[in-house]
């Protein structure tokens, strides 16, 4: 994988962490499956294309997935591992014109994915901790991780992500909560703002929530208008139909695009600057 030099990567690293639909075979159309249900109106299988997907891998309904069901395709963000995979670990040579590269390239897919996205918590990672004593780690991990990127297919799939995913995981935590060392101890009436805590459909306007570790937190239709996000952790967090109309998500802590997609937001919502605002968010 080609980013900068490994011991200054810049933000724009995360400009290879992007999807880039058009240099993709469709992989998360065919690589991964999905069952009937509020986000997917139909059943299908693993590693078969989508019903919608047309001959030059692009999606027949694109335009209209949220009002025809397949809201759950619109959350999706993988990272850049589509053209990764695609372009670089497969010459750019399609699963439909060598069928039989199909498994291995929708099994490395899901393996790159994973990468891609801890490389994306990692940047935030690098910049947070840029004078402190956590760069080292850091850096270390991300390092760790494009140079299992920079192997061949077999090499990727044979990576060993679950003991890679617990290091980043334990480094976040440790960045995350030097980071949200500087905020004043929540407060405002809750006693349950912590990792993984149940706030669905939660009114949470009048509670201050600057520094809280919301990490793997339910705020599925959650009342977040206006409120001050600064130094939240949310890494993983579940802001499915969330609302944050108004909200300052500038300086929160690990948000991803698929969680700022699966929420409802306006023009006056304030986003991080590596993140877009969602194209169904209403101006």
């Amino acid at each position: 994988m080609t980013f900068a030099d490994s011991s200054d990567v810049p933000t724009d690293i995360r400009s290879a962490l992007r999807a880039n639909c058009t240099d993709c075979f469709a992989l998360c159309c065919t690589a991964f499956g999905f069952q009937r249900s509020a986000d997917f109106p139909i059943d299908k299988p693993a590693g078969t294309p989508c019903s919608n997907l047309t001959d030059d891998f692009s999606c027949s309904i694109h335009d209209s997935l949220r009002p025809r069901g397949f809201r759950g395709c619109t959350v999706f963000d993988c990272f850049g591992a589509g053209q990764y995979v695609s372009q670089t670990l497969f010459g750019g040579t399609s699963w439909r014109e060598l069928p039989d590269t199909s498994a291995a390239m929708f099994s490395t897919f899901a393996v790159v994915r994973q990468l891609h996205e801890m490389l994306w918590y990692l940047v935030e990672a690098g910049e947070l901790t840029r004078m402190s004593d956590l760069a080292k780690p850091v850096n270390h991990l991300r390092d760790d991780i494009m140079r299992a990127l920079d192997g061949d297919a077999s090499s990727i799939v044979a990576s060993d992500v679950e003991s890679l995913r617990a290091e980043v995981r334990n480094t976040l935590i440790e960045v995350s909560e030097e980071a949200r060392g500087g905020y004043a101890a929540t407060s405002g009436g809750l006693g349950d703002l912590h990792p993984s805590a149940d706030l669905v459909g939660r009114d949470l306007r009048s509670v201050r929530l600057c520094g809280a570790d919301l990490r793997g937190a339910y705020l599925i239709a959650a009342d977040l208008r206006g409120v001050d996000l600064a130094g939240v952790d949310l890494l993983g967090a579940d802001l499915r139909d969330a609302r944050l109309e108004g909200a300052d998500l500038s300086n929160a802590l690990f948000l991803t695009q698929l969680q700022v997609d699966a929420a409802h937001g306006d023009g006056t919502t304030a986003l991080p600057p590596a993140l877009r605002r969602p194209r169904h968010w209403v101006s």
